[in-house]
């Protein structure tokens, strides 16, 4: 599968991976470090989560999904309400909607089409959105790392969070996103592996500037 969208030699950077492995803090620090645009693609579909419940539906409704996504305001994707528990599970279920998926497609292949260069991050950057971006990467940590890391941000919002909740939360989203039949979670066969679970955020900011550089040396030579 080719992206018909890709501006020709533009320095795509695909970065993938479950739930609070930390893709995000990584594809942030990349798209600092090059100078490239950033797009958390999840948003997209928390965005759209948040939409239908905002709305009084429920996310696994397809039609009202479809016409979420089709009508996202960009400027919800910076809304704190995108970050919570609630908003990360209803993503996970509209992201499994294979219209929704199909509506918010176009959207995340023009923003990869700037040049010199961007960085998407999400769970089929790599596989499915730019299956030809030069350089890849997918970002895991074991499940109890993870929940670790996301019961942390949960309790500093309202309400706080309980562990064991986070825990079976994170494992049902990892199930629906890699089970799914539509772009399911999966690392590209070139995508280059970074397993966070022992790393710091500045180590793994450091590894993964440097799986990145390596091929954009390549891309250059």
């Amino acid at each position: 599968m080719s992206n018909p969208v890709m501006a020709p030699g533009a320095f795509v950077i695909a970065v993938d991976g479950p739930a609070a492995s930390g893709k995000g803090t990584l594809a942030k620090a990349i798209s600092r470090h090059f100078g490239y645009p950033y797009l958390d693609t999840g948003a997209l579909y928390r965005g759209t989560g948040v939409a239908v419940l905002r709305q009084g539906g429920d996310p696994a409704n397809r039609q009202m999904a479809l016409e979420a996504a089709r009508s996202l305001d960009a400027q919800l994707l910076d809304d704190p309400a995108l970050r919570t528990a609630q908003a990360g599970s209803a993503a996970s279920i509209v992201a499994a909607i294979p219209e929704v998926r199909a509506a918010l497609l176009q959207f995340q292949r023009d923003f990869a089409a700037q040049w010199p260069g961007s960085v998407l991050d999400g769970r089929d950057i790599g596989t499915i959105i730019c299956p030809d971006a030069p350089a890849k990467l997918f970002v895991t940590a074991s499940l109890a790392e993870r929940a670790r890391r996301r019961h942390l941000e949960l309790s500093k919002g309202p309400g706080g969070a309980d562990l064991a909740a986070v825990v079976a939360d994170l494992a049902e989203r990892d199930l629906r996103d890699s089970t799914r039949s539509n772009a399911p979670l999966a690392r590209a066969p070139d995508a280059d592996l970074l397993d966070t679970t022992e790393l710091s955020i500045e180590a793994a900011i450091a590894a993964a500037i440097d799986l990145i550089s390596r091929k954009h040396r390549q891309g250059a030579g």
